[in-house]
């Protein structure tokens, strides 16, 4: 059964496709069945993979009830699936239905074939977001540590909270994770400890620092633990994606 993570933040610039595309090749390279979900018109996650975007697309599933594995393409990375976004998709004709996703994921049966589904979210609160936190069990929020991506936070985090009274009981926070972090940079340590002291130190995942090695790797259209394994970037994912994995090992006990 898969566990279903949407990668979520309403602010944009905080890394969410970059964390999706190198999250899912650090869960496959540990044995997971993964398949990226991307719900972000900007289509970043197929780019990451060095894949073409070509219909079908997952955004055909609420604009023309095609089914979500027409669009499932395998990546040239092992064990990791995608289904690409429509970079022409008017977010508008997501239609007014926030369980869309979470019926068809349910419908084809997808929780059987894959062992995790990461779904990379828009930075807005529109239909498709809502679609997402609908049909995830678990939350990652990536964020820059400074002011407005907090403020981003707290608002994510209330909505989520609704969405579990409401809708979705089995809704709950993977973690905090602090992307292009600095150790050294005074206001990024006084962002990170205010989002520890507010929510819990042990909701703060392994950071990801500042490398040029993740935008060489997104360019080049490979995860950056197989561009370039021996960078920090790669040793962070491989922290977080091992933090993840023993998660996913717990819940399937």
């Amino acid at each position: 059964m898969a566990v279903r993570i949407a990668i979520c933040n309403r602010k944009g610039g905080t890394g969410k496709s970059t964390v999706t595309v190198n999250l899912a090749a650090g869960l496959a390279e540990q044995g997971f069945r993964v398949l990226i979900i991307d719900l972000d018109s900007q289509s970043h996650c197929a780019a990451g993979l060095g894949i073409k975007p070509t219909a079908p697309f997952i955004h055909d599933l609420f604009s023309l009830s095609t089914p979500i594995t027409d669009s499932i393409r395998l990546s040239d990375y092992p064990g990791l699936w995608i289904a690409p976004a429509d970079p022409t998709f008017d977010h508008n004709q997501a239609g007014d239905n926030e369980l869309r996703l979470n019926e068809a994921l349910d419908q084809e049966n997808l929780d059987q074939d894959f062992d995790v589904i990461l779904m990379d979210t828009p930075p807005s609160q529109d239909q498709l977001l809502m679609n997402a936190l609908m049909a995830a069990h678990w939350v990652v929020v990536p964020f820059v540590p400074h002011y407005l991506s907090y403020q981003g936070i707290k608002q994510l985090v209330r909505l989520m909270h609704s969405i579990k009274l409401s809708h979705n009981p089995k809704l709950q926070l993977a973690g905090f994770l602090p992307t292009m972090a600095s150790s050294t940079m005074r206001h990024h340590k006084a962002i990170m400890e205010e989002v520890s002291r507010h929510f819990g130190n042990n909701r703060i995942l392994p950071a990801i620092r500042m490398d040029i090695r993740l935008a060489d790797a997104f360019s080049q259209g490979q995860p950056v633990i197989g561009y370039a394994p021996k960078s920090r970037a790669a040793e962070d994912f491989s922290k977080l994606s091992q933090r993840i994995s023993e998660r996913l090992t717990e819940e399937q006990l």
